[in-house]
């Protein structure tokens, strides 16, 4: 994590970027300790949500490249059902990208979204803003903390 910290925004980009793909990674650990070290407020915020939209695009990316006539197969799922599922993850289900910041299960909420085929612009706004909010609710979080001590 020090080198990430070490190198201060484009370690936060980084290392939110990796957070968001399938691996296992903390990106607070590294925003919180370039924040510490005095970097600044608003060029840490952009590298962070860039890089951890850019990684949950990636598992939508990563999802696309299924075939969802592997669900039929392998799942055993009704066409008829699944096409349901599908139109409605293509149309109201696409809000679910804002979800894909949470820790644990957002990683196959953008990952389920590729594959269902929802639609790729509303997944990537709502992502946006819930990747966004999540480093600003982090980042104030720090402020709080730190003005404490």
């Amino acid at each position: 994590m020090e080198i990430f910290i070490e190198y201060g925004y484009i370690g936060v980009f980084i290392a939110s970027f990796l957070a968001a793909t399938i691996l296992p990674f903390s990106s607070e650990v590294v925003l919180t300790g370039v924040l510490l070290a005095g970097a600044a407020y608003w060029p840490c915020m952009v590298a962070a949500t860039l890089g951890n939209f850019l990684g949950g695009m990636s598992c939508y990316w990563l999802g696309m490249l299924g075939k969802v006539e592997w669900i039929e197969k392998y799942l055993k799922l009704d066409a008829v059902k699944l096409q349901k599922v599908q139109d409605w993850i293509k149309g109201k289900g696409s809000w679910m990208g804002f979800f894909v910041f949470l820790p644990g299960i957002g990683d196959f909420i953008a990952v389920a979204l590729g594959f269902l085929r929802a639609n790729i612009w509303i997944v990537a706004i709502s992502m946006f803003l819930g990747k966004a909010i999540r480093y600003w609710v982090w980042m104030e979080f720090v402020y709080k903390v730190q003005g404490l001590f």
